[in-house]
């Protein structure tokens, strides 16, 4: 009776740390959305796609979002940089990574299309506010 309780407290042991170590993965898992920044590093490695992790920070002060869109389904994936209105680094940078810039875009803004047909990268230029969004939406 006392070894069976042992092994059942160390069970219980083993799932609850195990619980508490994968909780904050399964509650982003399931998240709507998120707003981080690169210091929030669970975050930044869960939800922060490659194109964006290279992008080359053109401003000192930037923030990421994602949102997981219900309907039309799309997950979106943005970065915001703060006081600055020239976005010709990130066109650069998009071009080097084989991106192709649209004729017509969707929403006032410019669209870039790569060799993934459901990927649409859009840059944003909020002269009011100066700040440059670049937003990757993945329709699925």
């Amino acid at each position: 009776m006392r070894n069976s309780l042992k092994i059942f407290t160390a069970v219980v042991v083993v799932i609850t740390a195990g619980l508490v170590w994968a909780w904050p993965y399964i509650t982003m898992e399931f998240a709507g959305s998120a707003h981080y920044t690169e210091q929030d590093k669970r975050e930044y490695e869960y939800y922060t796609p490659d194109i964006l992790r290279e992008m080359p920070r053109i401003s000192p002060r930037y923030d990421f979002d994602y949102v997981n869109v219900t309907g039309p389904g799309a997950f979106i994936h943005a970065v915001s940089f703060y006081d600055i209105d020239d976005s010709s680094r990130v066109d650069a940078y998009l071009e080097i990574k084989g991106y192709t810039k649209q004729k017509e875009c969707h929403i006032k803004a410019v669209c870039w299309q790569g060799s993934d047909s459901e990927e649409t990268i859009t840059v944003s230029n909020l002269k009011e506010e100066k700040i440059i969004q670049v937003a990757i939406i993945y329709d699925y």
